[in-house]
């Protein structure tokens, strides 16, 4: 699978190029504990390959690709103390590149590599120290003929994340199964929460949810906001008590084998919505709704946006936290005091998963096998100008939608959004 990606790699790269994509560093939180390693995910994608400090080289010539990889070498001691190493013999048989080397031989054998080379393509940007690395290595390349024409430097960062972005079969699945694990994990959460509580202790209940069904890690750090805090958009203190009267909004999602979901749920902390909450809820659920029916084949990235703009505008007009007609109101941005974020991001290996957003100069057009995200919210801050019955309240609503030929999938559904349905669910 991985050498199928990166024999694709054919048809979109410049003839005579070398592509170069660099592994992760170990990192380390204090001292010398280190966090758990994880993979870069462009990476990741091309080699399956889960050794720090390594790095791949792709090159096309004469319309050909080939592939060499740098690893760690073979160490009988580091091994006893921190597990197998694949060195280049097994980088070679088990993750099938035609070449593989020691990475103490990178800076020796990169400038050969890329010497004859038209254009060396990289990630610009995306790891510290690298840019530099690889300016070097050209300028070594360059400086071994002086008559031979000089190496363009180019980002691969659209390449490589547009060939992320359409999703294979594989990787659906995982996907699926990722989101799967995150929303009994909400489900759960649903269930057993209650006055009282804090937030650490619902995030704590959402870490183990997903463990024990097999997912080590969060996808990313877990929003868990009671009451006014989920007016805060990336709200990671969840060091808070919850009252009974609070609604919590979660943002929370897994990574299951190495893929990611994110689901967001807003539901009341007593299981019962205050007619306020329920009111700017139904808002929010029906700007998801007609959002979600705007992912379809053909239909471009910014319709499912427009149309939660809409409804949102609409919806607050009828409330009467805004004042006006809601067709100029939607036009002037009105809406953006309440709503200030986009719809959502593309989904996959990383939780905002790589991919553009344009093609050319128009908005990119859904595709088969597409992920993104839809998740529209209303947020009224206790500062806010609005009657006070208002103020404090912040839910947003958040699904994982797979394009398919047809139409999409909703991939957590699973997990209740309807307010009846989670009230019920919570009794």
């Amino acid at each position: 699978m991985y050498k199928n990606r990166r024999e694709n790699l054919e048809e979109l790269l410049p003839k005579n190029s070398v592509l170069l994509i660099p592994g992760a560093e170990i990192q380390y939180r204090n001292s010398d504990s280190s966090f758990p390693f994880r993979q870069e995910s462009n990476f990741y994608y091309l080699s399956g390959f889960c050794e720090p400090a390594s790095l791949m080289a792709i090159t096309k010539k004469d319309n050909k690709i080939s592939s060499l990889i740098f690893v760690p070498p073979k160490d009988k001691i580091k091994e006893i103390w921190d597990g197998y190493r694949a060195g280049p013999v097994g980088a070679v048989k088990d993750f099938l590149f035609d070449q593989a080397y020691d990475n103490t031989q990178i800076d020796e054998m990169l400038p050969d590599i890329l010497f004859g080379s038209d254009i060396v393509l990289y990630p610009i940007g995306k790891k510290n120290g690298f840019d530099q690395k690889v300016i070097d290595w050209t300028s070594e390349a360059s400086k071994k003929d002086r008559h031979s024409k000089s190496i363009n430097i180019s980002d691969a960062t659209s390449i490589i994340g547009n060939a992320r972005l359409i999703k294979d079969d594989h990787e659906i699945s995982l996907i699926k199964k990722a989101c799967s694990i995150s929303a009994d994990a909400h489900i759960e959460a649903m269930k057993s929460v209650k006055g009282g509580d804090s937030e650490q202790f619902i995030e704590s209940m959402y870490i183990h949810e997903f463990s024990k069904r097999g997912a080590r890690y969060p996808a990313y750090n877990p929003i868990v906001a009671g009451g006014k805090n989920a007016c805060v958009l990336h709200y990671v203190e969840n060091n808070q008590q919850l009252n009974n009267d609070d609604l919590l909004l979660v943002d929370a999602g897994c990574e299951y084998e190495m893929y990611a979901a994110d689901i967001t749920r807003t539901f009341p902390v007593s299981g019962k919505f205050s007619d306020e909450q329920l009111a700017i809820y139904k808002v929010v659920l029906d700007a998801m709704n007609a959002a979600i029916d705007m992912v379809k084949p053909g239909n471009h990235i910014m319709q499912p946006q427009e149309i939660s703009e809409k409804v949102i505008t609409e919806g607050l007009v009828k409330l009467g936290l805004l004042d006006g007609d809601p067709e100029e109101l939607h036009k002037s941005g009105a809406y953006k005091e309440f709503y200030m974020h986009k719809i959502g991001h593309w989904l996959g290996l990383d939780v905002h998963d790589a991919g553009d957003y344009m093609e050319g100069e128009e908005y990119m057009k859904f595709k088969p096998g597409m992920i993104t995200t839809i998740e529209p919210g209303i947020y009224i801050s206790s500062s806010m100008d609005v009657d006070d019955k208002w103020k404090g309240i912040g839910v947003r609503i958040e699904d994982d939608i797979l394009v398919t030929k047809d139409g999409n999938e909703n991939l957590t559904k699973k997990v209740p959004s309807d307010p009846e349905e989670i009230e019920s669910l919570m009794l």
